[in-house]
């Protein structure tokens, strides 16, 4: 059984969604971000950095006992170990890993960047916003593209989808009722469809 510690943040739903999807048994230590509960001595024990999310697997590589965080390798390490979402053909798998690279830099760091300017920053500018927003507009338009005749950004499902959705489903209302992300809203219910996203993302609430 692997111990995941999670808070309902973009990053921790990607590691409820991979582990939903790889089928792998797992049980959730919730931690209240507000109350600064990630910077407890017990949670610095398992990752100093002081994030969310971190997977302890007991039964790791080797039957060794592993302590993971970063929600781009808990997605990886959850492929790898199920056999599954990362594509044989060596070159839609070089695609899949820009996309997963897309998700886990363009995408996620916009998108915190974002929260941290309407919600913690000391000073609000509105400005900064508009253009971090655009900065993750522009971001969903490459997806966008991919999605031209594909079901899944590589035609396949992959750890590229896995690593897109939480944070799309997270920022949908910017493109909400733009044309423009027609494939996008497509593959986006398409994915939202699927039942064990749909288990993965009840932790959202």
């Amino acid at each position: 059984m692997i111990d995941l510690y999670f808070a309902p943040t973009g990053n921790g739903l990607r590691a409820t969604v991979a582990l939903e999807e790889a089928g792998l048994p797992y049980q959730i230590h919730r931690l209240d971000l507000y109350k600064g509960e990630q910077h407890s001595p017990g949670f610095l024990k398992i990752n100093p950095a002081g994030l969310i999310p971190v997977i302890v697997d007991p039964d790791g590589p080797g039957g060794k006992p592993l302590i993971l965080n970063q929600s781009g390798a808990i997605v990886l390490y959850c492929a790898e170990k199920s056999g599954r979402f990362i594509p044989a053909d060596a070159a839609t798998r070089a695609l899949a890993m820009q996309y997963f690279v897309q998700a886990a830099s363009d995408i996620s760091g916009a998108s915190m960047t974002i929260f941290r300017l309407e919600v913690t920053a000391p000073e609000k500018s509105t400005a900064n916003v508009d253009y971090f927003k655009k900065r993750l507009k522009d971001a969903f338009l490459v997806c966008e593209q991919a999605l031209q005749g594909n079901e899944y950004l590589v035609g396949e499902l992959s750890v590229a989808d896995l690593m897109l959705y939480p944070s799309f489903a997270l920022r949908r209302s910017l493109v909400e009722d733009d044309e423009a992300y027609s494939n996008l809203h497509r593959w986006a219910d398409n994915m939202a469809s699927r039942p064990s996203v749909q288990r993965g993302m009840a932790y959202a609430g």
